[in-house]
C-alpha cells in the first residue's frame, strides 16, 4: 500500500515557488504508491448511457466534438489529436455516468493487472480494436484499462490567435475576428468525481494505476484528519503531465462531477461559449482561471444536465514534483473570474441530496456530522 512520508515540515521539497504555500508534514499522505501493479499513460474516454442519442449528438457538435462513429446503439465522440475517442456514449433506458476507461502504457501492463486482480484480459469494444481490463474501484465505479491497437487519425485544428504583447508586435495590417463557432475540442483532459470513501479511492488509484498526486486539500482545523481532495495525475516520469487527469472529493454522494476537454485558448473558450448561450444551452460557471492546475475555464451543462468543462492552458508536471497541501475553500477555486455558482458547488438544495447526506451519515463511510460541517463551512469561504 501507499508508503508513508518521514519528512518534516521544514524540509525543502521540490512544490514550493511552484504551486502550492504548504508541503506535507511529518507523516502525512505521500501521494503516491511505493509499488503500483501499473502506471497508466492517460484516460482514455469516459462511457456514458443516455435515452436519446440523436439529443446527445447535436448538443456534443454543438460543445465542439467531431463523431468518431454512431450506429443505432453508440455513439463515439473524438477530440482533433490523434489517439483515442473522448467519450462513447450508450443508449440506456436513463441518463447516466458508468465509469472512466484508462489507457496502459504497454500491452503486458494489462496481464500484470489482471494477474493481480483476479480479472481477464478481454476484447475491448471501441472501433479498431484493442484489449481490456474490467475493474471496480472503491467507490463502486466500473473501471476499464484498455490498450488499443489502432489510433484515430489527426483532425484540422483550430489555430490559435497571434496576438501582440506590449512592444512585441506579431500581428499588423491585420484585424482579430474569431468566428462565432463551436470550440473545437482536442482532447479529454481530466474527470472528477464524489466519492463518501474518499481515502479508500485514493489509495486504489495510486496502487492499482501508478497515478500520483499533484494537490492535496484539506478542511479548515481539520488537516489532521486527512485531505478531502486530491488533483491526481498519471506518472510519466521526466515526461510532463497534465496536473489532474483525475480528481476526487469526499461528499455524501458517489458520482459524476463533470469532465474536462482542451481547446486551442482563451478565444477559443469565449467565442465557443457564446455559440452555446446563443442555442440556449445552461453555462454553470465561468469564465475564469484555476488556481490548482491553472486552467483557463468554462463550465456548461448538457441536456441530461450533465458537467462539461472548455479549458485550455493547464499546468504540466514531472514525476519530480511532489503534492502540495492547501485548505479547500469555494475562493479558493479561482484566481480570477465571476463566484462559483451554486450549481458548479452543487450547493442548490434537492430530494436526492437530502438522500445522499442522510445515506452518509448512516453509512459505514468517512462521512460524519464534523466532515458535514467542514464541507459546508468550505462552500462558503
Amino acid at each position: 500500500m501507499s508508503e508513508t512520508r518521514v519528512q518534516g515540515a521544514d524540509v525543502k521539497t521540490a512544490h514550493q515557488d511552484l504551486h502550492s504555500e504548504q508541503g506535507a508534514l511529518r507523516g502525512e499522505h505521500p501521494g503516491s504508491s511505493r509499488n503500483p501493479l501499473i502506471k497508466v499513460a492517460d484516460l482514455a474516454w469516459l462511457e456514458f448511457e443516455k435515452p436519446d442519442l440523436d439529443r446527445a449528438e447535436v448538443f456534443a457538435r454543438d460543445f465542439g466534438f467531431g463523431i468518431a462513429a454512431r450506429t443505432e446503439r453508440e455513439l463515439w465522440l473524438r477530440g482533433t489529436f490523434a489517439g483515442s475517442p473522448c467519450m462513447v456514449i450508450r443508449c440506456g433506458r436513463t441518463s447516466r455516468f458508468i465509469g472512466p476507461v484508462f489507457r496502459a502504457a504497454e500491452r503486458p501492463d494489462l496481464d500484470r493487472l489482471a494477474r493481480a486482480t483476479g480479472s481477464d484480459v478481454r476484447d475491448a469494444d471501441v472501433p479498431g480494436g484493442g484489449k481490456a481490463v474490467d475493474l471496480l474501484d472503491p467507490s463502486g465505479f466500473p473501471v476499464r484499462v484498455v490498450h488499443c491497437g489502432e489510433r484515430l487519425p489527426a483532425l484540422p485544428e483550430q489555430q490559435p490567435l497571434l496576438l501582440n504583447f506590449g512592444t512585441a508586435h506579431r500581428r499588423t495590417e491585420t484585424t482579430q475576428r474569431p468566428p462565432r463557432e463551436p470550440s473545437r475540442i482536442q482532447r479529454l483532459g481530466h474527470l472528477v468525481l464524489e466519492t463518501r470513501v474518499f481515502a479508500r479511492a485514493l489509495d486504489w488509484y495510486l496502487d492499482t494505476l501508478g497515478m500520483i498526486v499533484s494537490d492535496f486539500l484539506f478542511l479548515d482545523g481539520q488537516r489532521d484528519r486527512g485531505p478531502v481532495m486530491a488533483f491526481i495525475r498519471c506518472d510519466l516520469g521526466s515526461a510532463p503531465a497534465d496536473h489532474h487527469t483525475l480528481a476526487m472529493h469526499l461528499g455524501p454522494g458517489t458520482g459524476y462531477v463533470h469532465s474536462a476537454y482542451q481547446v486551442t485558448d482563451l478565444d477559443s473558450i469565449a467565442a465557443g461559449g457564446e455559440y452555446l448561450k446563443e442555442r440556449g444551452y445552461q453555462r454553470s460557471w465561468g469564465i475564469g482561471r484555476h488556481i490548482h492546475g491553472s486552467q483557463l475555464f468554462d463550465y456548461w451543462r448538457d441536456p441530461d444536465r450533465f458537467m462539461l468543462e472548455h479549458f485550455a492552458d493547464g499546468d504540466l508536471f514531472s514525476s519530480d514534483v511532489e503534492p502540495g497541501w492547501a485548505p479547500m475553500s469555494t475562493s479558493g477555486l479561482a484566481q480570477w473570474g465571476p463566484p462559483a455558482t451554486r450549481d458548479f458547488l452543487g450547493a442548490s438544495p434537492s430530494p436526492q441530496r437530502v438522500r445522499d447526506v442522510i445515506q452518509a451519515l448512516r453509512g459505514a463511510n468517512e462521512m460524519d456530522p464534523e466532515r458535514l460541517r467542514g464541507l459546508l463551512k468550505a462552500a462558503k469561504s
